[in-house]
């Protein structure tokens, strides 16, 4: 993440310079064709939203984030600076979900100063973006193209998602039911990595649950996503098996 000033909110994930989409200005702004996903390659955690950890159970270790926003993670790689699901070519491991965060880039919204309104926004980055190309974001008389629609739709239903995720992490992280974890994990050889830094629900603490609280959140609808999390904890053994085929190529 980066900082302007002192003062300045760091930028999201992967986001280097976001910027409006101006029909004006950008009129001959176009999205750099196949620009793969090697954005991805230095981080080994990547939010999610509530509606897809059905989803991302299968694939990836579901965590939350230490602070009290809670913000669910998959876990995408057991060292530093290190994406197991991404390929050398820049394509993601086949056949495995591949999370809306990383589906969005490089689009995002931005609530503009003094409003309420949200506005799409590009990664002004030349990996992604380049002048004259044949992907335009507007037509000649400054219409959104069907790209930029679709990014903005896209950007609309991932931002109510990431809306009920707030609240859904929040109310997680004032329940008690997280609890820090450190993961030793066994990539042979003898050799052993301590993975920390991250939380998960605790299953007695879970079965204990007040029933006020559990009917709100059977009410709410997030009991499916609890277990979701729960069942997530065989993906460890994916990972696993991913950074000793990596290790197995490199050697």
């Amino acid at each position: 993440m980066a900082e302007t000033d002192a003062k300045a909110v760091p930028l999201p994930l992967f986001y280097s310079k976001p910027i409006p989409l101006d029909a004006k200005k950008h009129v001959d702004l176009a999205l750099v064709q196949d620009f793969g996903l090697g954005f991805t390659r230095n981080v080994n955690a990547v939010p999610v939203n509530l509606i897809e950890l059905p989803q991302i159970c299968h694939f990836y270790p579901i965590a939350f984030s230490p602070d009290e926003s809670a913000t669910p993670v998959a876990i995408c790689g057991l060292r530093d600076n290190e994406n197991l699901f991404l390929r050398k070519d820049n394509t993601w491991e086949e056949d495995t979900y591949i999370p809306a965060y990383i589906r969005r880039y490089p689009f995002i919204f931005s609530e503009m100063p003094d409003s309420d309104q949200l506005s799409l926004c590009i990664d002004m980055n030349d990996t992604v973006t380049e002048e004259g190309g044949e992907q335009k974001f507007f037509t000649t008389d400054g219409k959104p193209t069907q790209l930029a629609q679709n990014a903005l739709e896209f950007c609309k239903s991932y931002h109510a998602a990431a809306q009920q995720t707030v609240q859904f992490g929040q109310a997680l992280a004032k329940s008690g039911l997280l609890v820090e974890r450190q993961a030793e994990i066994n990539i042979g050889g003898g050799k052993k990595i301590n993975f920390s830094g991250f939380r998960i629900i605790d299953e007695e603490k879970l079965a204990a649950l007040d029933d006020a609280t559990y009917l709100e959140w059977r009410k709410k609808g997030w009991i499916p996503f609890l277990y979701a999390h729960l069942f997530s904890g065989s993906q460890w053994q994916r990972l696993t098996r991913l950074l000793n085929e990596r290790n197995k190529n490199n050697n």
